[in-house]
């Protein structure tokens, strides 16, 4: 089975022998080494390059476990680096398995893979691509040591766009299964619902345990368990670290410290599962440092964990979208716009009023409301009020889950269907 990710692909493609080390980064199993072991090499193929001059490694796979000593992986590249006039490729996959507990532990002692990849820059006639699915390890840390020598590309479970472009047919069936099962590659691989329902709650174990648990030596594996539940189980909801510890009390019967669920929470996030929203003051022009909201990288994974119990519309449209836009290369914050309204003695009063996403990417910014159904209720009044709050020129959209052509409506706010969205990423310019 061969899904295209050409977006990604095309990145690869653009940066190819440009000095950096290119860094795949993203959540375990949602395509990146099919990007570069597969997609990239067969098009360094196709544009002549020799397969002796393509070195590739996956260092999670235990037939190369001895390649995770960093000595022994760059003695191994080396070897095999046999002409110093022309261009190699260096492909290594998961290098977080060449990444020590104690080099985690010691912060004031340098990583040793970063230096074998920062040698391999050096020689001039080697171009590096890596893979791995700890943003901190990765995207971050690599960006620090490398001091602008480092690439990075975060790659996402498939779209929808990508997922119908392989399953094709009626497009409400579509992204009902997509809603359902999410957006892992190989979950098209499945054969039934029963399969994918296996494949997904396997995978996440396999996240789960080997990720998190082992990586960071959890010494309370249940508090993690129920901290992940709760969130999948509130995705798009208001929280905070207090609030968590208090749910975790009242519901679980968990007495834990605020530093330990603040702990837990990054590592969750460091590892792609779960992804956060910041609430931005649009008038006040500045960030709230609390509550935000938490997003699932996969709604496949999220369904899995709570057994396909918990299906509520709205939310699971909701994170579809945030994926989306993310996905797209925006940033993504929840926008809070006063408003003031009179109270029941004629007293005009401020009230504080939520937008969805207010999303930015270089000088482009959107404000968008995420609901089921828009009509001419009192409900959808208030959909609109806090887009209509905002006094600025940028677009204000609503997305909902209809079938409806896109049109402005006599406000200036573009109304649109979640299939046009999803499937034309020009839609929010429309």
């Amino acid at each position: 089975m061969i899904i295209q990710r050409d977006s990604y692909l095309q990145k690869l493609i653009d940066r190819q022998q440009n000095g950096l080390v290119k860094v795949v980064c993203g959540l375990r199993r949602s395509g990146k080494s099919f990007l570069l072991f597969t997609l990239f090499v067969d098009y360094l193929k196709s544009q002549g390059v020799d397969d002796s001059h393509i070195i590739t490694l996956a260092l999670d796979e235990d037939v190369n476990e001895q390649y995770r000593d960093p000595d022994a992986l760059s003695a191994y590249i080396r070897s095999k680096i046999t002409n110093k006039k022309e261009m190699f490729y260096v492909m290594l996959d998961e290098i977080q398995f060449a990444i020590t507990k104690e080099e985690l532990r010691n912060h004031d002692k340098p990583i040793k893979l970063y230096g074998v990849l920062n040698g391999l820059l050096h020689m001039g006639n080697v171009d590096v691509y890596v893979t791995g699915s700890n943003s901190k390890m990765l995207a971050k840390d690599v960006m620090t040591e490398f001091r602008g020598r480092g690439d990075s590309i975060e790659m996402h479970p498939l779209s929808f766009r990508e997922f119908y472009s392989h399953v094709g047919g009626d497009r409400s069936v579509a992204f009902d299964d997509y809603a359902r099962y999410g957006g892992m590659p190989l979950v098209l691989s499945q054969k039934d619902d029963m399969a994918k329902a296996e494949y997904l709650s396997g995978l996440f174990e396999e996240l789960f345990f080997k990720d998190i648990m082992e990586r960071y030596e959890i010494r309370l594996p249940n508090v993690v368990s129920e901290l992940t539940d709760a969130l999948c189980s509130s995705v798009g909801s208001l929280t905070n670290v207090s609030k968590i510890v208090k749910t975790l009390a009242s519901t679980r019967k968990l007495s834990v410290d605020e530093g330990t669920i603040a702990a837990y929470l990054e590592y969750l996030t460091e590892s792609y599962l779960f992804k956060e929203s910041r609430r931005y003051d649009v008038r006040g022009k500045k960030y709230f440092e609390y509550p935000l909201k938490y997003y699932c990288a996969d709604l496949g994974l999220r369904n899995a964990r709570l057994n396909f119990r918990q299906q509520e519309e709205s939310h699971i449209l909701e994170n579809i979208i945030y994926n989306e836009l993310v996905a797209r290369g925006f940033k993504v914050d929840v926008g809070v716009v006063p408003i003031y309204e009179k109270n029941e003695k004629g007293v005009s009063v401020e009230k504080r009023t939520e937008i969805d996403f207010v999303i930015n990417k270089g000088m482009k910014r959107y404000y968008i409301q995420s609901t089921l159904y828009m009509d001419d209720s009192e409900k959808a009044n208030q959909e609109l009020r806090p887009l209509l709050g905002v006094k600025d020129m940028f677009r204000k959209v609503v997305i909902t889950k209809t079938t409806a052509k896109p049109w402005i409506d006599d406000k200036g706010v573009l109304r649109l269907g979640i299939y046009d969205f999803l499937l034309d990423e020009k839609s929010l310019d429309f």
